[in-house]
């Protein structure tokens, strides 16, 4: 692996690049527990890429939730890597920030390749406030040109039900709201079929957070050809050959082990970096 060089991005980002230089750049996406991308930066960098990652709620100007937030905020992150020289322009999100990956790739055409980790397979309402500071009644996560994107509603009456160790799982949420509102879902779809993006999916059966793997078969059966890599016992987190356990959570169940979400990003680090690179 090449070293690196690390530029800090007004508004809480981070731009890595290889010192050797790269026409391969990556648009790296946390998901809704933290802004936290600068050591999966690094790491992509030393990999051959142009890394950034960027703070796209709870900023400066920005939503303090994941609500209403302009799919334009990550185009622009593809601007700025072309200003330093990448041809080539792929995201890879986790979670909400997957969700939102997969839609850049049908939004917006330079849109070379997604790696979709936890991925969800249509849009989901918001999670936290909008810029008025209220989370109620439900909006879109997310809007383009200004238009909020439809999504499938959650059930505001659902319980979890009662963990031994405590933390929430909600994974059924999602499932039992699916269900509840099965056209509206449908309608919430994220069309990947009319992307032209490579896709690599990456599920853990164990996912506590939502359905990933059911949603990553739906991706991929709507993309024929999308790279899916999937392991039974892995969570909502994988990690990547290099990169520390996750954080473990105080009130969430996330799922799996560091060793299953190990082995997983393990699985998947090389379709990854095939597609990142463009050497399909």
């Amino acid at each position: 692996m090449t070293g690196v060089v690390e530029e800090e991005i007004p508004g809480g980002g981070v731009l890595v690049r290889p010192e050797t230089g790269s026409r391969a750049g990556v648009l790296v996406l946390h998901g809704s527990y933290g802004p936290g991308t600068r050591e999966r930066c690094r790491l992509l960098a030393r990999a051959g890429l142009i890394a950034l990652g960027i703070r796209w709620y709870g900023g400066e100007g920005q939503p303090p939730g994941i609500c209403e937030i302009p799919l334009e905020t990550f185009s622009r992150g593809f601007d700025l890597l072309q200003s330093v020289g990448a041809e080539r322009l792929s995201a890879l999100g986790l979670s909400k920030g997957a969700e939102a990956a997969l839609w850049l790739s049908v939004l917006d055409p330079r849109t070379a390749a997604v790696v979709a980790l936890s991925p969800t397979s249509v849009t989901w309402p918001n999670l936290g406030p909008g810029t008025d500071g209220r989370s109620l009644p439900r909006r879109s996560s997310w809007t383009w040109r200004g238009e909020p994107l439809p999504f499938a509603p959650l059930d505001e009456n659902w319980e979890p039900a009662p963990r031994e160790d405590g933390l929430v799982a909600l994974r059924g949420w999602y499932e039992h709201s699916a269900a509840l509102h099965p056209d509206r879902h449908a309608a919430a779809a994220i069309p990947v079929e009319k992307a032209a993006a490579e896709l690599v999916l990456v599920a853990g059966g164990d996912d506590g957070t939502w359905p990933s793997p059911a949603s990553a078969r739906a991706l991929r059966d709507r993309r024929p050809g999308s790279v899916l890599v999937e392991r039974r016992a892995a969570g909502h987190r994988p990690r990547f050959p290099g990169e520390a356990p996750a954080t473990p959570s105080t009130h969430l169940h996330y799922g799996g082990t560091d060793a299953d979400d190990a082995a997983l990003g393990e699985a998947a680090w090389p379709h990854v970096l095939k597609a990142l690179h463009g050497k399909g």
